[in-house]
């Protein structure tokens, strides 16, 4: 893509009602747009980001053995009555009518309807255990929506849903989502550190949410070094096999944000030399509930012997479009965003700082279609802004990999390249430039 065929709307200035360095730097990077309190137009650039995240959160959940599908947006009240939280929920929920004033929402989440979708599909105990997800926008009237995407009123929400035959097989099924979880941070490059929760209004007795470290995190949290120092998972996890022991290895220390903090039980189960006190933020949230829905929606079984039991169930959330913003907290300097190399919008861009001279563009145009035809993804800047303008430009935006091509570079018979998480520059030969990328660019 030509950066001048491109709409990337960037800003010099902080923008006044950003409060944290992810909402400025999406807004000056030219990732997203206010359109209403809470509610943003997502760009072409941030755009691109969101559907990568998306695309690990859909790879992860799909390895684990889970099945997507997708449900709407508007959700009928007659079934969060049944379940008795129409009433309860709060005002978060966005109430309305229909033209035949039937009382509607707009679904801030999907327990009643999965519930009532997977009643109507169980023949046999035998469909059993089952895991759907779906990946959709969300809606919660938040009192004060702040810091962008981090909080706002709408959102890109992965939620999947269990259903299993006893609390046993519902344990093994929560497991194999906690799992899935670090995988799936873990390939976004972020360390996601499981902590026990409050269940709120979904509900239930057993809860996890995962928290990555970010100095401008929401909540406060307290865990043991051990946790975020732990290596990473393997790839080829087993996820039918007992998970118990690595969830055991993941819970065993003390893990607790603000809410359920308790300090004489951390200063006396984690050392001071190992204690870890800094700002978080929540990037998925586990539940596992029992019966809870499935008794009050009817959805039941006859087991093997015969007699008619309520289906287990959990709920399992992931914030794709927070997931955007808490990378940008969690990894940025002072002239802008740093992806990791998986999430870069753009896998290269290159920079023509001659945009004048036929012989820079020449070349330039020579590598351009060098990558394309490679299959990588990649920006070309042929504007005529200065140099300056396009370092900034493109340090802000923070594709991962600047290809610079200059006079003086040429006259060489090579390529400067940078990697924006990495000061050093180096010069690689022209007429191989794309085995370099090739060999480093991480997908």
């Amino acid at each position: 893509m030509r950066l001048s065929h491109y709409f990337i709307p960037t800003l010099k200035e902080n923008p006044k009602e950003a409060e944290i360095v992810s909402h400025r730097y999406m807004l000056r990077a030219g990732m997203i747009r206010q359109m209403s309190a809470g509610i943003y137009t997502w760009l072409p650039l941030g755009y691109k980001v969101l559907r990568k995240i998306e695309k690990i959160v859909r790879e992860e959940q799909n390895r684990m053995g889970a099945i997507e599908m997708l449900m709407p947006t508007i959700q009928s009240a007659d079934l969060w009555k049944k379940s008795g939280r129409y009433d309860n929920y709060g005002k978060e929920m966005l109430r309305l009518h229909d033209r035949h004033e039937r009382e509607m929402l707009y679904g801030p989440t999907n327990e009643e309807m999965i519930t009532d979708i997977f009643r109507d599909g169980l023949i046999s105990y035998r469909d059993l255990p089952r895991n759907l997800y779906h990946i959709q926008w969300k809606f919660r009237d938040e009192l004060r929506p702040r810091f962008g995407v981090m909080r706002g009123r709408e959102f890109f929400m992965k939620d999947g849903y269990s259903f299993d035959l006893s609390k046993q097989a519902a344990r093994h099924s929560y497991n194999k989502i906690f799992v899935s979880y670090l995988r799936t941070f873990e390939r976004m490059g972020l360390k996601a550190i499981p902590m026990a929760a409050d269940t709120g209004p979904i509900g239930g007795d057993m809860s996890h949410e995962f928290v990555i470290l970010a100095k401008t995190g929401e909540s406060q949290i307290y865990c043991h070094r051990h946790l975020v120092e732990s290596a990473c998972l393997p790839e080829n996890i087993d996820y039918e096999e007992d998970l118990e022991p690595i969830v055991s290895q993941w819970t065993k220390h003390y893990a607790a944000t603000d809410e359920k903090h308790d300090q004489a039980r951390f200063n006396s189960e984690v050392d001071s030399e190992n204690q870890i006190i800094e700002r978080g933020i929540e990037v998925g949230h586990i539940f596992y509930f029992g019966t809870k829905y499935t008794e009050a929606l009817g959805c039941h079984v006859r087991d093997a012997q015969g007699s008619k039991v309520a289906l287990h169930s959990g709920s399992y959330g992931i914030g794709v479009s927070r997931l955007v913003a808490a990378v940008i907290e969690s990894s940025h300097d002072e002239r802008g965003i740093i992806w990791p190399d998986i999430l870069s919008p753009f896998e290269v861009v290159i920079i023509n700082l001659k945009v004048k001279d036929s012989a820079t563009s020449q070349k330039a145009e020579q590598v351009y279609e060098q990558l394309k035809n490679a299959d990588i993804d990649v920006l070309y800047d042929d504007t005529s802004e200065s140099a300056g303008v396009k370092f900034a430009n493109m340090d802000l935006i923070g594709i991962t990999w600047q290809v610079i091509i200059s006079p003086k570079s040429l006259a060489s018979n090579q390529l400067e390249i940078k990697h924006r998480a990495q000061e050093e520059r180096i010069f690689v030969p022209i007429d191989t430039i794309v085995d370099f990328m090739k060999k480093n660019i991480k997908r």
